[in-house]
C-alpha cells in the first residue's frame, strides 16, 4: 500500500508541475486511482511541502511548488 500511495504521489506532482493549478477532480481524472489512495497521495505530498492547497470559492485548487 505505501509503494502504491508514493508511486501515486509522484504522479499527481508532475500533473500539477506539468499542467499548473487544477482541481481535486481534475488530477483524479488525469492521475487515476481510488479517492483514498489519492487523497492519502495528497497528504504525503502536503506533508512534504511539495504542494500548495487553497481554497478559491467552493473549490480546493492544488499546485506543485
Amino acid at each position: 500500500m505505501i509503494y502504491e500511495i508514493g508511486e501515486t504521489a509522484g504522479k499527481v506532482w508532475q500533473v500539477l508541475n506539468d499542467n499548473g493549478e487544477s482541481t481535486f477532480a481534475k488530477v483524479k481524472k488525469k492521475v487515476g486511482g481510488s479517492d483514498d489512495v489519492l487523497h492519502q497521495a495528497i497528504g504525503w505530498l502536503a506533508r512534504e511541502d511539495k504542494l500548495t492547497v487553497s481554497k478559491k470559492g467552493s473549490s480546493v485548487k492544488l499546485s506543485a511548488k
